[in-house]
């Protein structure tokens, strides 16, 4: 008679925190190890004791465990317990010092403390002078428990208070600004071509009749600043009318300097060697 195969007890294994497994995966493998198909459980799989452990609480020290022992069950913290905290705080620094003795250091050494405390008040108190109050063996804990209490209170107000980096971000807009163009400035070697190529154009067309003529400067002024009214820009050369005669080119030049000079007027050139072109100067409103 064939013995039945025994089965082995789930916390030798170390898979009795493990849930159940499925029975199949994609209808053909019962779990994927990096994609691959897994079509059974590894006999030398192992799994760490502290792999599936949970902490539900952790403490920035003994302090704030003491601290939470007690705000947990409405102590009063000037009227603490030290037998029912004790306990309790023995308990969870029983469970660390089985894990990582290092962090349980300064835990154990709350507990010799508490202890102490707790031997001082079994003991009759000393005796003091007559109109004093025996010394509580619990006051320098319930001063230390009481400070940490407000730092942390402190410390909660302020991780509150909205930070830069973490809960908001700095907003950065560029905005472009309509800059007037600026254009290059005409040399007076420009203008003194400009004027040369109107007095070659005037002579070709020019008559041989002698009149004598009264010219005003102001009145060309006038007449330039007419023509350049309602238009943005016009020809250097469209200003002079070379059948006028020279007399009227010189003065009509001179008119337009003396415009320039007063700023009535503006001589621009987008580049060198460029057509010149005349306008209205601007006047900011």
């Amino acid at each position: 008679m064939t013995q039945a195969p025994t089965t082995a007890d789930p916390a030798d294994t170390g898979l009795a925190i493990l849930p159940a497994m499925p029975q199949v995966v994609d209808h053909v493998a019962v779990a994927r190890l990096y994609g691959e198909p897994l079509f059974a459980m590894p006999q030398d799989l192992y799994i760490p004791p502290d792999a599936l452990e949970v902490f539900l609480e952790a403490f920035e020290g003994p302090l704030d465990l003491l601290l939470y022992l007690i705000r947990k069950q409405n102590f009063n913290i000037l009227d603490i317990p030290m037998l029912s905290v004790t306990k309790q705080y023995l308990v969870y620094v029983d469970q660390i010092r089985k894990r990582n003795l290092e962090l349980a250091a300064e835990y154990l050494l709350m507990a010799a403390m508490l202890i102490e405390i707790k031997s001082r008040m079994l003991l009759p108190p000393k005796k003091v002078a007559e109109g004093q109050e025996a010394e509580d063996p619990r006051a320098e804990l319930v001063r230390r428990l009481i400070e940490y209490e407000q730092m942390k209170l402190a410390a909660a107000r302020l991780n509150a208070i909205p930070q830069f980096g973490r809960d908001f971000l700095k907003a950065e807009i560029t905005i472009e600004q309509s800059l007037v163009p600026r254009f290059p400035d005409v040399h007076v070697v420009d203008l003194q071509e400009a004027w040369r190529d109107i007095l070659k154009r005037a002579k070709l067309v020019q008559h041989h009749k002698i009149t004598r003529e009264e010219l005003s400067v102001r009145e060309h002024m006038g007449m330039v600043l007419k023509r350049l009214q309602g238009r943005r820009f016009v020809g250097f050369e469209d200003l002079f009318d070379p059948e006028s005669g020279s007399p009227v080119l010189v003065v009509t030049f001179i008119a337009l300097l003396e415009l320039a000079k007063e700023t009535l007027i503006e001589i621009t050139q987008a580049e060198a060697f460029a057509p010149i072109y005349v306008r209205l100067a601007y006047v900011p409103t």
